[in-house]
């Protein structure tokens, strides 16, 4: 008799996970040294001790020797709640009893900048970046749910940010680091794959606090919707997400195309060839040259995007538009300039 439905679930889509991790550094044969077989690839979990990351940790320990790679943990202690230093150790012990070595707790100081959700996932992501890195590890699994998919597309179409936003989590970012397995699976299956493998989990007291923007979505938001829509909100939103990510990474690739063909020989922006693009096309290109202006990604929101595009499509002789990172844009002899001040 084979595995239960759920746990069936979450191992094959780690499977899949896996193997496109050893398809990625698998170099040529041409390329392999002759009688020395490169050593096992390192593959780490992020786990917080929830029900979505101890059904990932468990699975890849079961899938990850059948494969020939190894398999490790790390958790990551934010130092936001009494106690947390012991529930970190106590995720160790459990990564530890499910065979994944190397594990370990990482503490990290969470700033402001952001708000208090932006800091501890900043914090989180260069904590699990450089234990990938002390660990030479190929890849780091995330236990992020089909559910937490819909949530962060709701959130992007609450801030308006564009398609971009709406695209949610990619299941592959960090240049191939980060590996998103659950992205298709909800998060009953996950809770009840633990539970079939009676594996102890936490529940994050913060995941439930109102005051927390995602915590409201998911307790107070979603299940409106769902009341109101009826089932499958959650399917759906998961699918715009990938449509959506489909469609931004078609017009990424159109601007990145297209930012060539609107410069003069000294590489300075063209404002009649600007005009002529699609207006999806030409704010891509204008968000580029900002970011490579050193305007920074994060804090370079539509509205500033929207700013600069109408010195192209409405012109009336605008002064100089602020960005941030002391970036300037300036409309100049038919000509955009886009640079720090």
């Amino acid at each position: 008799m084979g595995p239960h439905p759920a746990v069936a679930a979450i191992r094959l889509a780690v499977r899949r996970v896996l193997h496109d991790v050893l398809n990625d550094i698998t170099p040529p044969n041409n390329l392999t040294p002759p009688h020395e077989p490169p050593p096992p690839p390192l593959v780490l979990v992020a786990c917080s001790g929830g029900a979505d990351s101890m059904a990932l940790a468990s699975a890849l320990a079961f899938e990850a020797p059948k494969l020939g790679i190894r398999a490790g943990g790390v958790t990551v202690d934010h130092g936001l709640q009494e106690g947390s230093e012991t529930r970190a150790a106590e995720v160790v012990n459990r990564l530890a009893a499910l065979r994944l070595d190397p594990v370990e707790a990482v503490a990290v100081t969470v700033g402001r900048d952001g708000g208090p959700e932006a800091a501890a996932r900043d914090a989180r992501y260069a904590a699990l970046d450089a234990a990938a890195e002390r660990h030479g590890a190929a890849a780091v699994l995330l236990g992020h749910t089909r559910d937490d998919q819909a949530e962060t597309v709701l959130l992007g179409l609450a801030r308006g940010s564009g398609i971009r936003s709406l695209s949610g989590m990619a299941a592959v970012t960090g240049a191939g680091r980060y590996r998103r397995p659950f992205l298709q699976i909800d998060r009953q299956t996950a809770r009840k794959a633990c539970m079939v493998q009676s594996l102890p989990v936490w529940d994050d007291p913060h995941n439930t606090d109102p005051a927390y923007t995602r915590s409201r979505l998911r307790h107070e938001g979603l299940p409106a919707l769902e009341k109101a829509l009826g089932k499958g909100v959650v399917e759906a939103l998961a699918r715009t997400a990938q449509l959506s990510r489909d469609d931004a990474d078609a017009l990424d690739d159109w601007a990145a195309e297209a930012d060539a063909s609107v410069r003069d020989d000294s590489g300075q922006l063209l404002c009649v060839k600007l005009y002529a693009l699609p207006p999806a096309v030409r704010r891509r290109v204008l968000r580029r040259a900002a970011i490579t202006a050193g305007s920074p990604a994060g804090s370079l929101f539509a509205r500033h995007v929207e700013e600069v595009d109408r010195l192209i499509t409405g012109w009336r002789g605008q002064g100089v538009i602020n960005l941030p990172g002391r970036v300037e844009a300036r409309r100049q002899g038919g000509r955009l300039v886009i640079r720090q001040g």
